[in-house]
């Protein structure tokens, strides 16, 4: 009987604990998942610094191999190897840009870790874009409500390349040279209690509960977790 008692008080104590556990591990996460972005927003200001104010490419190359998180080299006897790409200038711990709270896949099979998206529409553009060249910290005058990286998801997918859901130029179809489906996929996920965490143009981090759902003008609405940061493109359009 007395042992019936114990094991009673034992399973009241986990079902009452087990939950708390729960959200202590997902504010853990949280944290890390923000000290991770503010990391990448640090690299970024370092590099605005070594090249005159400019933001590092969201890629370049054919094929988008070559790209701000990480750059493919041919190894050796056919084999590919992954390394830094260009917002490290050669340096880092790649775990870095793997969010502790997500454990799905990067549509770019090659990368080892994911979970974070850089504002491709407005700041690091890239080589098939409209606008190729990346942005200059001259030019932001907004850069503390700019999205710079954030946690990217698109259902069981993260997407590298943060998009804005309105077209950049409003001359349909594509008017900034982007299909809305590769505009759905650039979207936030919030992974963390409802929230998504965002480091901003001038540096600062902060997690937004904020959540929008449909990219315009036509229509793509996201998946139940992931959305955008404003409904037109103010959260990233920082000029």
């Amino acid at each position: 009987m007395e042992l019936l008692v114990v094991v009673s008080i034992i399973a009241v104590l986990l079902a009452v604990l087990l939950p708390t556990l729960s959200v202590a591990r997902q504010r853990a996460m949280c944290v890390a998942c923000l000290s991770n972005l503010r990391q990448l927003g640090t690299a970024a200001q370092e590099y605005t610094q070594a090249y005159a104010g400019s933001f590092p490419p969201a890629y370049y190359g054919a094929g988008w191999h070559d790209a701000w998180d990480f750059k493919l080299i041919a190894g050796p006897a056919g084999t590919t190897a992954v390394i830094p790409g260009i917002l490290w200038m050669g340096e880092t711990n790649l775990r870095i840009q793997q969010c502790p709270a997500y454990h799905g896949r990067s549509g770019t099979a090659t990368d080892p870790f994911t979970g974070y998206n850089y504002n491709t529409s407005y700041i690091g553009h890239g080589a098939d874009e409209l606008h190729p060249a990346s942005a200059n910290v001259n030019q932001l005058v907004r850069p503390a409500a700019c999205a710079l990286f954030g946690d990217g998801g698109f259902g069981a997918l993260t997407n590298k390349y943060m998009r804005a859901p309105l077209l950049l130029n409003p001359v349909p179809p594509n008017g900034d040279g982007v299909p809305d489906a590769e505009r759905a996929a650039g979207a936030q996920a919030y992974r963390h209690e409802g929230n998504t965490n965002v480091c901003y143009c001038d540096g600062h981090v902060e997690s937004v509960s904020t959540r929008f759902d449909a990219t315009g003008p036509t229509v793509i609405t996201l998946p139940a977790a992931d959305g955008f940061l404003s409904a037109d493109n103010s959260a990233y359009d920082g000029y």
